[in-house]
């Protein structure tokens, strides 16, 4: 007796399918035109044979989407650690589904041009989060865009550090870099 082997068309299929790789989200700079600047994160790390398996969390962040600053609340769960901001640092993000999923690209730390992707769930507020005194607080957009333009602050077209920060706004964040000098006169 003469046993024929063959694979069912579905099995040949199937078998391609999952041996192609899975496409994931950009890892490309130009395919996220928002900025995000994360101030507070609480975190729970879940470790699986000394890696980090996920971390699930909740925060607060800035939102800069079309020129403007928008406070967003936050949840999320990670296959990596999420860090917060340092200073005015932004991440890049784009609309997973608008208003409601951001997905953020944030470096591999301790990598160089090594990044990965995480969605947070956002809830977008009418207000803007700010520092005053170390204590998070918020305020209206058009106060803190006035800012923003006081300071060349527009972390969606490259200008990610305020310039002539005063003490005041130091002690505000003091996470910030070192005040800049003025551009020199001709």
């Amino acid at each position: 007796m003469r046993i024929r082997k063959w694979f069912p068309v579905s099995t040949v299929v199937c078998v391609l399918l999952c041996a192609a790789p899975m496409k994931g989200d950009s890892k490309n700079m130009a395919d996220y035109p928002l900025r995000l600047r994360i101030f507070s994160k609480d975190s729970t790390t879940f470790y699986s044979m000394r890696n980090v398996d996920e971390q699930k969390g909740e925060g607060r962040a800035d939102l800069f989407e079309n020129g403007e600053p928008r406070g967003v609340d936050f949840n999320y769960s990670c296959d990596e650690k999420l860090k917060a901001s340092f200073g005015y640092e932004t991440y890049p993000a784009k609309w997973k589904k608008p208003g409601q999923v951001l997905t953020v690209l944030l470096p591999v730390f301790g990598k160089s041009n090594a990044y990965y992707t995480c969605n947070l769930n956002v809830a977008v507020k009418d207000s803007v989060y700010v520092r005053h005194n170390g204590a998070l607080r918020s305020e209206a957009p058009e106060k803190y865009k006035a800012w923003m333009m006081k300071h060349d602050y527009d972390p969606e077209h490259g200008k990610n550090t305020p310039m002539n920060l005063t003490a005041a706004d130091n002690a505000d964040n003091p996470d910030a870099p070192p005040s800049a000098p003025p551009p020199a006169q001709p």
